[in-house]
């Protein structure tokens, strides 16, 4: 990579109004009770982590669609102007169509797209961070309205996105020790 150059981890996430469950500990012969909603409701977040300075770009969308997908590598290269932008990411066929190679042809070079063995999502570290979101954010809550969930979402990434080293160290980057 030359200087100037970006290298980010992309991927996708269900957000779905369901509270997402985990293990917890209650009293003896008490069952603890997480109420959900009567429909379950999903947005996604359509994201990616630059592995080198902590950086995310998470857009929340009602849909994961190919044009969606587009749309995050046109942020990726408004984001950064000048330079090559890499985005390794998995063989989802949402990653894999005409929109997405119109997007990179129309880039002339500067996104170069790598693609991740299938079924192998312990190699690509954003995997991490949508772990420790789950965490901190979605299990066992249940959000009064989707629009709470879409805040307290963004608000997560709003907050490390003040913080990236808390980020570098969830992906485990050794990128700024390094530097």
């Amino acid at each position: 990579m030359k200087k100037g150059d970006v290298f980010y981890y992309a991927d996708e996430f269900n957000l779905s109004w369901f509270p997402t469950l985990r293990a917890m500990l209650s009293p003896v012969g008490q069952q603890v009770m997480i109420p959900t909603p009567r429909q379950p409701d999903k947005y996604y977040g359509i994201g990616a982590v630059n592995y080198h300075t902590g950086e995310t770009l998470v857009p929340f969308r009602r849909r994961k669609r190919r044009q969606e997908i587009a749309q995050l590598l046109q942020a990726l290269l408004e984001k950064h102007p000048t330079g090559t932008v890499y985005v390794a990411w998995d063989n989802a066929d949402t990653h894999e169509d005409d929109e997405i190679e119109e997007r990179v042809r129309a880039a002339t070079g500067r996104l170069v797209l790598l693609y991740l063995p299938t079924y192998s999502s312990w190699l690509n570290p954003i995997e991490m961070l949508w772990r420790h979101f789950r965490r901190e954010v979605t299990h066992c809550e249940l959000f009064e309205t989707k629009q709470a969930l879409l805040v307290a979402a963004q608000d997560f990434f709003d907050r490390y996105n003040q913080s990236p080293e808390k980020i570098l160290s969830i992906i485990g980057s050794q990128a700024q020790k390094a530097s």
